[in-house]
């Protein structure tokens, strides 16, 4: 039986719901890029996504560049590729038409992270005398204090917070769950908010909502969101620190490496599947090392300066 095009994007798009338990976004992502390869074939009259040989699909690579940086090419190629494996699986098709192709390389870049004193100056300056102040404090100091990504922290509802065992049940990627732990300082936090500014801030909202962190409005705070309250935190600190909200994950994992905690104990700590997607830390961790010996070690010195 050959599937139309809108068939087996539906098709698909179930596929990754009730299969593979994607979230939302993720399966946004995959949809997105389908559609993108979908409207290349009908504006090249090139035919449906059944009849697509490989050398159409270097054509559509090649395409790819005059739109998208190496990185976005490579995310929407392996969208359609997964596509494709699917429609074999199914015994649509034969053959991954995009199975061997070249794609672009991506130049490898270090997570940006922040030395400990500079988060601790940031954390220390926020202004936690209103309302609004308490729930940032809370903020930043979950995406450093657990090394959460932004989605994982506006996802926390207050059921998944221990208060006994100082845990947090995080869900995270492919609603894969793990515990991480919560420090004195963030735990008390989160009771100083809960216990009156949480209240004053969910009296605005029409209706009750089971998660922890809320917007101004009484209403479920997003990613976006967060993103605007780090700019405007680091804007009223007057900061020169170019954050973002992930930047608290990288400092969390690499001042953890720096201070010799485990790399698998991080790996977990981060929920990484695999081991090596934490490893780019260890690097981060062995150049502050170099740093600090290069500063310190009295035979370090460079010639021309004070050897006594």
């Amino acid at each position: 039986m050959i599937l139309t095009n809108k068939e087996i994007l539906s098709k698909y798009q179930d596929y990754l719901e009730n299969q593979r338990h994607y979230s939302q976004n993720t399966i946004t992502a995959y949809i997105n890029d389908i559609e993108t390869l979908m409207y290349f074939l009908v504006h090249e009259d090139l035919g449906d996504l059944n009849y697509l040989t490989s050398r159409i699909a270097k054509f559509y690579i090649s395409s790819l560049h005059s739109q998208y940086d190496p990185k976005s090419i490579r995310r929407k190629i392996s969208s359609v590729r997964s596509l494709y494996d699917y429609l074999i699986e199914q015994g649509h098709i034969e053959e991954n038409p995009f199975e061997n192709v070249d794609l672009p390389k991506i130049k490898k870049s270090l997570p940006k992270f922040i030395y400990e004193d500079e988060m601790l100056k940031f954390l220390n300056q926020i202004d936690d005398s209103t309302a609004l102040g308490k729930r940032n404090k809370v903020i930043f100091e979950l995406l450093y204090g657990a090394g959460l990504r932004v989605s994982e922290l506006t996802e926390i509802k207050i059921a998944d917070i221990d208060f006994i065992k100082q845990e947090l049940l995080i869900h995270g990627k492919g609603s894969k769950e793990r515990i991480v732990p919560i420090h004195d300082l963030a735990l008390q936090g989160i009771k100083d908010y809960m216990s009156q500014a949480r209240i004053e801030l969910g009296m605005k909202g029409q209706s009750q909502t089971d998660y922890l962190l809320i917007n101004y409005k009484g209403g479920h705070l997003t990613p976006r969101g967060v993103r605007k309250i780090l700019n405007k935190e680091l804007s009223k600190q007057a900061s020169a620190m170019n954050l973002t909200p992930h930047s608290f994950r990288h400092s969390f994992a690499t001042h953890l490496l720096n201070r010799g905690v485990d790399l698998r104990i991080v790996q977990e700590l981060l929920g990484h599947v695999s081991l090596s997607t934490t490893q780019i830390y260890t690097k981060i961790s062995k150049e502050k090392l170099q740093d600090e010996y290069l500063k310190a070690h009295p035979r370090a010195f460079k010639e021309g300066k004070n050897h006594e």
